[in-house]
């Protein structure tokens, strides 16, 4: 199994679906938010958490375990604010802007896979950006637009997932197979069909945007806290089929 060093880790999502892929287990994880920490440690009490991303980019050797480059996978949901339409979409000038420390961190840890989540907006505004730096690095890089609904969620929620591959130093013939699709379901496709029970059925019309997490709820103890890390949490099926993607990819 890779090492699998989680950034902006939020609730484990990324974790959960590659245990679930068999692909990794986590060595870090990292979150600004305490509740998240809590949860993240009450599932994985063994693997240590660190709280801020941009002292671990200060000192990443220090601070991050020490794993095999060739055998680790580095992932980070980060901080959606600065592109997403809900937002004032400042971009870099937003404080809570952290790619430039998370791309300090995959400069000096070199890890042999990465995978990034963020908002739909991302795509309008900085993806070209990220993955400009990936490749400068020596990463081949394809972003993907995958919705919950393609692992059957009943809501749309969009979300641009960027798998990057070390290729650095990759032989210059086998260049040309790195940039080959994952077998990704892709948004075009998660529009229309979906399977339940081997039947092939017509997705809904009109997808939610985001799941319904009962807002106006009242009397849930850190319901607040709970709504926080469900809004940032990604699908963790479909990180289990990003995982299952790449260990294939591994494999063959």
């Amino acid at each position: 199994m890779l090492s699998h060093v989680d950034l902006c880790s939020g609730i484990g999502g990324f974790a959960l679906g590659f245990q679930w892929a068999g692909l990794s287990k986590p060595v870090l994880f990292c979150d600004i938010e305490p509740w998240s920490r809590k949860v993240l440690a009450k599932h994985w009490p063994d693997v240590p958490i660190a709280e801020d991303v941009k002292e671990l980019a200060n000192d990443p050797d220090g601070l991050i375990p020490r794993t095999d480059p060739k055998r680790t996978i580095l992932t980070a949901g980060y901080p959606c604010q600065p592109f997403s339409h809900a937002g004032k979409r400042l971009g870099h000038e937003d404080d809570r802007h952290i790619w430039p420390y998370l791309l300090q961190i995959v400069a000096q840890k070199r890890p042999a896979w990465c995978c990034f989540e963020n908002v739909y907006g991302h795509v309008s505004m900085g993806l070209d950006q990220v993955l400009f730096d990936l490749e400068a690095e020596g990463y081949a890089t394809r972003p993907f637009i995958v919705p919950a609904c393609a692992v059957d969620a009943p809501h749309r929620r969009d979300r641009v997932f960027i798998i990057g591959r070390n290729v650095a130093h990759t032989e210059s013939q086998r260049l040309q197979g790195q940039r080959r699709e994952l077998g990704l379901v892709s948004k075009r496709e998660a529009k229309h069909t979906t399977r339940r029970g081997g039947k092939e059925v017509r997705a809904r019309k009109v997808w939610l945007p985001e799941p319904s997490v009962g807002r106006v709820a009242h009397g849930i103890p850190k319901r607040v806290d709970r709504l926080r890390g469900l809004g940032n949490a990604i699908v963790p099926q479909i990180a289990m089929k990003i995982g299952e993607a790449i260990k294939a990819s591994i494999d063959a």
